[in-house]
């Protein structure tokens, strides 16, 4: 894996990336912001989804975890489900730290049968690896919003009895308390609503 630093993606990072330190709060930061913080924050990175060019989101995924998770959250509110491979390869990839869980977001908010797959996949190869805390839990939940917007049973082999959820968050030594998903799948959710809320402002 290669990480760009040139001056290209400097630019673009200063450019997308650090305003009022955006790529710190794509994630559970968004949604425990007051009304006060959360308007201007959603106009913000809804002007910039409007303008960021594709060129700019193919460089800024080639960048860290910062201007990736960026990246991901402006595909997801400008709706270019055009980059729904790039995002799924990504995933699967999970090349640097803090960035899968807006892959997921990205994913399950476009919520076509292909996204789901591309989770699923993602869950089958990394459900298989307890000593990995990555972004099961966060595919988990997207995976099953994406279910429930498709009327689809993706997920269902993952959380039967003896399904690899169950057997991952067992065997996992950083999961603890139950193995259910409804505080995944209610984070996905609301994230889900925030970009929502972008791409109709």
């Amino acid at each position: 894996m290669v990480i760009r630093y040139d001056p290209e993606i400097q630019a673009l990072y200063r450019r997308y990336c650090l305003p009022a330190r955006r790529y710190l709060k794509l994630g559970g930061a968004v949604l425990r912001m007051s009304r006060e913080e959360y308007e201007p924050f959603v106009h913000a990175l809804a002007a910039d989804a409007k303008t960021v060019s594709d060129a700019e989101l193919t460089v800024l995924f080639e960048g860290s975890w910062r201007e990736r998770r960026t990246a991901a959250w402006l595909v997801a509110v400008s709706r270019r489900d055009h980059f729904r491979e790039r995002l799924g390869a990504l995933l699967l990839k999970s090349e640097v730290c803090c960035a899968g869980g807006a892959y997921c977001v990205a994913l399950a908010s476009f919520g076509t049968t292909r996204d789901a797959d591309l989770i699923a996949a993602y869950l089958d190869r990394y459900l298989r690896r307890p000593d990995l805390a990555y972004d099961q839990p966060t595919a988990m939940g997207a995976l099953a919003y994406t279910d429930s917007v498709l009327n689809g049973e993706l997920a269902n082999p993952f959380l039967q009895e003896g399904g690899l959820w169950r057997q991952w968050f067992k065997d996992a030594p950083h999961m603890q308390g139950d193995d259910g998903i409804s505080n995944y799948l209610g984070g996905i959710r609301l994230a889900c609503a925030v970009i929502d809320d972008c791409a109709n402002t």
